[in-house]
């Protein structure tokens, strides 16, 4: 099978032919049909994570595709067949842990990440536990359902987080802050999870604006060259009010959380969910004053996803991917890095 690897940090990924790998009585072989390209395997090589793999290793964990090969132990119950066709639900925990109990297994502190280890989707072939996977209809393309398993799944929990906390429904103002591959889908969820709040779209590129709006954000604000107080006139002229009620931040950049808290509304929450910067730094006065909330949010949990897909298959959350094909990997992981990507990139190898 043609694999895209990994031998050391900061170097091109090693296009080359490897053996289809074997799977363990518990797993199941996935024929990968399609794999979300994403700024954290930029950041994975570019040695961002500080974590030290086994080498060499294959990225890649947004992975849609069907089931090539069952192991022996994988229980009749679960209803897994050859040829189904399947996303893979990338974080597995130990079992044991507060977290995993919760049915938190993406935050389990021993757990492990497809993608960040021996076997990712930029593989053909990807060995998985059987409990990693969603069986889906097959009416939608592995190109549109490997994305959601990440730049589809992570907003969608942040904005959960945001509706919980009370701060979103009729008369208040969310803003999606950064529409690349995870903004793209958080304008969608603002619109579904909002309970009729204002969406407002906040991003440096015209084109990603332009597909925030098509996504059904109700105002689009370019933030590019603009001082925070000439972004407070531009949102109090398109919505009446000159603050935000809660925030999706999607970029993870240190300047674009100042300034979600900047425009932040007395009792009003951030959800941030990106990770292009590496540190938070605001004034401590207003969070304790106008007791502001942050939430962190990492990707999302199994029953997350399976809630994603149901609206994906309801025809409710609308995709805008690039075809890659697998010789091009490398120039599309430097297109990562810098930011050039207007929705999710994926590689296809049929």
């Amino acid at each position: 099978m043609r694999a895209a690897r990994m031998y050391g940090y900061r170097q091109p990924l090693k296009l080359e032919e490897i053996p289809i790998p074997d799977i363990a009585p518990d797993q199941v072989l996935v024929k990968v049909g399609g794999a979300g390209m994403c700024r954290t395997d930029f950041q994975l090589i570019d040695g961002y994570f500080g974590t030290d793999m086994a080498l060499p290793a294959t990225p890649g964990h947004e992975i849609a595709g069907t089931i090539d090969r069952l192991g022996a132990d994988v229980p009749a119950a679960e209803g897994l067949s050859e040829g189904d066709h399947v996303v893979v639900f990338g974080p597995q925990g130990d079992g044991s842990c507060r977290q995993c109990h919760r049915g938190n297994e993406h935050i389990c502190n021993n757990g492990h990440w497809i993608g960040f280890g021996p076997h990712g989707g930029y593989q053909e072939y990807v060995p998985v536990a059987y409990q990693q996977l969603i069986k889906v209809s097959g009416q939608l393309s592995a190109l549109s359902l490997a994305p959601l398993t990440d730049a589809g799944l992570t907003p969608y929990r942040g904005l959960k987080k945001l509706r919980a906390a009370g701060v979103l429904g009729p008369g208040t103002t969310l803003a999606v802050m950064g529409v690349g591959g995870l903004g793209a889908y958080a304008v969608q969820y603002a619109k579904l999870l909002g309970a009729g709040a204002t969406v407002v779209a906040l991003a440096r590129n015209d084109e990603k604006l332009a597909l925030a709006t098509e996504n059904g954000a109700d105002h689009a604000i370019n933030i590019g060259d603009k001082t925070d107080d000439e972004v407070r006139e531009t949102l109090a002229q398109a919505t009446g009010r000159p603050e935000f009620d809660a925030v999706i931040e999607c970029a993870g950049a240190q300047n674009t959380i100042r300034l979600a808290f900047a425009l932040l509304a007395t009792e009003g929450a951030v959800a941030t969910v990106g990770l292009v910067g590496n540190r938070v730094d605001m004034p401590l006065f207003p969070l304790v004053s106008r007791e502001y909330t942050l939430f962190g949010s990492f990707w999302g949990n199994y029953n997350d996803l399976t809630e994603v897909i149901a609206l994906a298959e309801a025809g409710k959350i609308k995709d805008s991917v690039t075809e890659v094909r697998f010789e091009d990997v490398n120039d599309h992981i430097e297109a990562l890095g810098r930011g050039d990507f207007v929705g999710r990139a994926v590689i296809v190898y049929d």
